[in-house]
């Protein structure tokens, strides 16, 4: 461990918080464990008198319809989870459909439970705005019931003395709908069934059945033909299914409604890969070659036992990508990717080996195989384990990158170190100090004594940094850039 280097910089709490809503609420499917009591509860609805049917369908949407926007579609929607059920050669009468669709929906309060691990990007959008000014997009780790994990967003304004102004967060919450007609290449998923120990003679059979270019229809259609006209042992068959729909399933698109907040998006898990979650998104505004913009996120796809890095692509925060990331490199947690190339490759930051800071490098940004450590525990407030927090940004002396540190009694902190320009697998200097460290009124909470971050951005010359606050509400800090890598000590 190096001599002390005495940390004096100054470090801006804003008194911004950001609280999560327990009235914004979405709409789930809601099926019993036991799917033979579904058709038990539609026969009790269709008992209903029509008069009484009636009434009850006037109630709920008097009671619901100023919570959601269109329950009518969220109704016709988890009627067809359920369509399966319906008694044959029976016509529905229109209040029987709706009525099946709500007994079978129910709410779930996406933010009741926390609203932390944030990060922030400038917006698509930098038009009619104040000399100085900058239009922000943060996106955060909302938790509800169940501890169960999603992507939800805030827009607002940073001036030109970095004051925080939001844009008001609607009352409303949308989910979009699911779209699986993403189109799959041959060679890339059958890399990835490589990768997972999952490629066999029943995968090879059924891929080279399909296009190199086919649609997700197209891989259940020869999935459905070769159960229909078993080739391989009925168990091995199952399970290779499983592995292909599943691999199939962690790829999708979703779309949003243009004209709606974007405070009223949220990124729910929709794929059985991240059945309990999507944890800790960091969003880079990724500039191409061209200088054309694509903003990426990673984020840690959960499904109560395993986890599965994922990578969202979106240029408007309208319409999004979920794709897999593969590759023996990317086993693990904690992503986070350049804002650009560097020497013609992609570059990406993540903890490897639950503890250290890793690099690594790829020409392809889906496949990532090899890793080396830049960093390692050094100080007591990080003897535990370290990893970054969030993507690089980039400045003329280096990139900095925030590092969170966990020391006794689980404390995180937050840390940060400066990489070289064009070999950022060197750290040039560090903080020996922690430049954030949970004070009293931050470290109550789920997870106590935690701050935390996905990403910062630079404005008017000061580094700005949203960060959670043991795992319940998030904050906003600030820090002068000269002055922090100043402070920084050379690393020989």
């Amino acid at each position: 461990m190096k001599a002390k280097h005495r940390l004096k910089l100054k470090v801006t709490r804003k008194p911004n918080k950001i609280i999560g809503d327990i009235s914004r609420v979405i709409t789930r499917p809601h099926l019993p464990d036991d799917s033979h009591r579904i058709s038990r509860i539609i026969g009790r609805i269709m008992d209903l008198p029509d008069a009484f049917a009636n009434d009850l369908m006037t109630k709920i949407l008097k009671d619901f319809s100023g919570r959601h926007e269109d329950l009518h579609h969220v109704f016709e929607k988890h009627l067809d989870r359920v369509r399966d059920f319906l008694p044959e050669h029976v016509l529905l009468k229109d209040v029987q459909k709706e009525l099946i669709g709500a007994y079978f929906t129910k709410e779930y309060a996406i933010e009741s439970a926390a609203l932390f691990n944030p990060s922030i990007v400038p917006h698509p959008d930098q038009t009619d705005l104040e000399k100085g000014s900058l239009r922000f997009v943060m996106s955060l780790r909302a938790t509800g019931e169940g501890h169960i994990s999603s992507i939800v967003f805030r827009s607002g304004i940073l001036d030109r003395h970095n004051t925080f102004c939001f844009d008001p967060v609607s009352e409303f919450v949308e989910t979009p709908d699911l779209k699986q007609d993403s189109v799959y290449n041959r060679s890339v998923f059958q890399r990835k069934l490589d990768e997972m120990k999952a490629n066999n003679e029943i995968s090879t059979y059924i891929l080279g059945r399909l296009p190199e270019e086919f649609l997700f229809k197209e891989l259940i259609e020869q999935i459905r033909i070769l159960n229909a006209n078993p080739q391989f042992s009925a168990a091995k068959q199952k399970t290779t299914f499983g592995f292909m729909t599943w691999l199939a399933d962690s790829n999708y698109e979703v779309d949003f409604h243009s004209d709606h907040r974007i405070s009223e998006r949220v990124i729910f898990p929709v794929s059985r890969n991240e059945s309990r979650g999507i944890e800790d998104a960091r969003f880079v505004q990724f500039f191409d070659d061209n200088q054309e913009v694509t903003y990426y996120a990673t984020y840690t796809a959960y499904n109560g036992v395993t986890i599965l890095p994922q990578l969202i692509e979106t240029k408007d925060f309208i319409h999004f990508k979920i794709l897999t990331l593969n590759g023996k490199a990317v086993q693990n947690k904690g992503m986070a990717l350049f804002p650009r190339k560097i020497k013609g490759q992609y570059a990406m930051l993540s903890r490897q080996g639950g503890e250290n800071n890793h690099i690594m490098f790829s020409d392809n940004l889906h496949f990532w195989q090899t890793s080396e450590v830049i960093q390692e525990p050094e100080y007591p407030w990080e003897f535990f384990q370290i990893g970054n927090c969030g993507s690089p940004v980039e400045t003329d002396k280096g990139w900095i990158v925030l590092t969170h540190g966990v020391g006794p009694m689980r404390q995180y902190c937050i840390g940060a170190i400066l990489l070289d320009l064009e070999n950022p697998a060197r750290v040039i200097a560090r903080l020996d100090e922690p430049l954030l460290a949970p004070n009293e009124k931050e470290r109550e909470g789920y997870v106590p004594n935690v701050v935390y971050s996905c990403g910062s951005i630079i404005h008017q010359k000061e580094l700005v940094i949203p960060y959670a606050m043991s795992d319940v509400n998030s904050g906003v800090a600030t820090v002068e850039v000269k002055k922090l890598i100043q402070c920084m000590h050379a690393v020989m």
